[in-house]
């Protein structure tokens, strides 16, 4: 299952209709088999030290204490941790609390790739929370969360009571709060493996596996951008300017405060009156983009001209620019300048998935240590890990 998939099944309409407006159900809509399996959860909680909230477990709208199901150990080195038991936490859950562990996408790579697809479709952060339940007790109650969801169920059955916005694009710092809804749902629905459910933020909503059937699903949730994102981003860049970064004329006479302010009004209306201010920011936040990162050991000083060797981009909103004279990555928070003749390897880069350095070097037409010298320079600014050798 793909994101692209995802985005196909949400309609051609969603963006003109849906996206931050309206939710959308698609019952069966994905197939979601190899997503994430219970073994493979069961593996994370095994292998991980997952501290709190980082992994927690909630009942009726409150936060349980890791000491129900965990207990504090101290290392050689002095380190207090949460090792989980897992009796008592099968015991929570029959209980009736909901099991959530956040920013799965960093744990398993399924998962990862579905967010970053996500990511280069609507050019803004992604991340997985996968929530589990056992009984009809709401683990949240009725909420409202502050980005847009996208939920997948993967096994099971879960309902979703669904209410409108009591305050339109709420913040997690605002002026005022939303008040809880009144009145019936707008939507009451049972979703099963496979269905694809989207809640604009500030959607209230409530859940519970009360299908009298266990529940696993996966919501990916983005991260907005507001007016406040954009000024703020534009604040950061009038810093250049000596006007910026002068004191405040807080002792000065009315009018002097007066003629400070028109002067950096002046400045602010300038990059407000350029019609391209959104795509310079949406530009600057894609290659600023961390993405998830991957080490690429045990390669620290050489990248082998190995055309099996494989390799991938660590973020999926890199900005690639071509012309005659150069190709300009701007991936991770650098930006590289390269020959003409990298564009087609570094447009499969960014296209997502993995690549090896013999694909690279054919769809460039280059040597593949001309493409090992890439790889290394994109290595050494954490833009591309390699993953490995193919078989």
């Amino acid at each position: 299952m793909t994101a692209p998939r995802i985005a196909e099944r949400l309609g051609e309409d969603f963006l003109a209709q849906a996206l931050h407006r309206d939710y959308r159900h698609l019952p069966g809509a994905v197939e979601v088999a190899g997503l994430l399996t219970w073994d493979a959860l069961n593996q994370i909680l095994a292998t991980h030290r997952l501290q709190p909230p980082r992994l927690r477990l909630t009942r009726d709208g409150e936060t349980l204490s890791a000491l129900a199901t965990s207990a504090p150990e101290v290392t050689r080195r002095h380190v207090v941790w949460h090792r989980l038991h897992p009796a008592p936490l099968h015991a929570q859950l029959a209980d009736g609390a909901s099991m959530a562990l956040d920013n799965a996408d960093e744990l398993h790579r399924p998962l990862g790739e579905v967010a970053e697809e996500l990511e280069r479709l609507f050019r803004t952060r992604w991340q997985a929370n996968v929530y589990a339940s056992w009984t009809a007790t709401e683990g949240f109650g009725c909420h409202w969360d502050t980005h847009d969801v996208v939920v997948l169920q993967l096994d099971g059955a879960k309902r979703w009571r669904i209410y409108g916005p009591t305050r339109t694009y709420p913040l997690h710092r605002d002026t005022d709060a939303p008040q809880p809804p009144t009145g019936e749902p707008v939507a009451d629905l049972v979703l099963h493996p496979g269905d694809l459910l989207y809640v604009p933020r500030g959607w209230w909503h409530s859940v519970s596996a009360d299908q009298g059937t266990r529940s696993l699903h996966v919501t990916y949730g983005a991260q907005p951008h507001t007016p406040s994102d954009l000024l703020h981003w534009v604040c950061d860049r009038l810093v250049a300017h000596e006007e910026f970064r002068t004191d405040l004329p807080l002792l000065a006479s009315p009018e002097e405060q007066a003629a400070f302010v028109a002067g950096v009004r002046k400045l602010v209306a300038e990059q407000l009156d350029d019609p391209r201010l959104i795509a310079r920011y949406a530009e600057h936040q894609d290659g600023q983009a961390l993405g998830r990162m991957a080490p690429s050991l045990p390669y620290l000083d050489s990248v082998p001209a190995d055309h099996r060797l494989r390799v991938r981009m660590t973020t999926a909103r890199a900005v690639l620019t071509l012309d005659e004279d150069a190709a300009h990555l701007a991936a991770a928070g650098s930006v590289y300048e390269f020959a003409p003749a990298a564009g087609p390897a570094l447009q499969a880069l960014a296209g997502g998935g993995e690549h090896t350095l013999g694909e690279l070097a054919d769809a460039a037409g280059v040597g593949v240590d001309d493409i090992a010298a890439l790889v290394r320079e994109l290595v050494e600014g954490q833009a591309v890990a390699i993953t490995g050798t193919a078989r």
